[in-house]
C-alpha cells in the first residue's frame, strides 16, 4: 500500500492509497504542485493524472477520503459538508473515484485556502 504526503504552507498530512488504477495513475504523476480551490468543507486542486470514472464511483464519501474528481482532473479532499450536502455528509459535486484515506484528522484540511500552493509526493519507505 503506497503512501503520499500532501503539503501546503507550514502544514502537511499523510494518506494511504488503495490499489486501484486511479491511485496508480496519481502515483505515476507525482510529485506535482497545484493551486488549491475550496468548496464548502472540501479542498481540491488539479493533478496531472488522466483517469476514467470507475464503475463504483461515489458522490457521498466519509471525511478524509482521497478522491479523484474525473471531470475536473483534480484531487478532491472532503472533510465536511459542501454546499450541496444533506446534513453533515461529504457530498461532492459529482461522482468521484475513491483512491485512499488520510491517516490523520481530516479537519487539518480546513487550513487550506483558495490559491494555496499544494504539493503531493509519494512517501518512500526508509531501508
Amino acid at each position: 500500500m503506497a503512501k503520499i504526503q500532501i503539503s501546503w504552507g507550514s502544514s502537511k498530512v499523510q494518506a494511504s492509497l488503495l490499489e486501484t488504477a486511479s491511485a496508480q495513475a496519481l502515483l505515476d504523476s507525482l510529485p506535482c504542485e497545484s493551486r488549491a480551490n475550496t468548496w464548502g468543507e472540501e479542498a481540491y486542486f488539479k493533478i496531472p493524472a488522466d483517469v476514467e470514472l470507475d464503475a463504483d464511483a461515489r458522490q457521498v464519501v466519509e471525511p478524509g477520503t482521497l478522491c479523484i474528481w474525473v471531470e475536473g482532473q483534480s484531487l478532491a479532499l472532503p472533510y465536511g459538508p459542501t454546499p450541496i450536502s444533506q446534513g453533515n455528509e461529504c457530498r461532492l459535486i459529482s461522482r468521484v473515484n475513491v483512491i485512499g484515506k488520510l491517516l490523520e484528522d481530516p479537519r487539518i484540511l480546513a487550513s487550506i485556502h483558495d490559491g494555496d500552493l499544494v504539493r503531493v509526493e509519494q512517501l518512500r519507505d526508509n531501508p
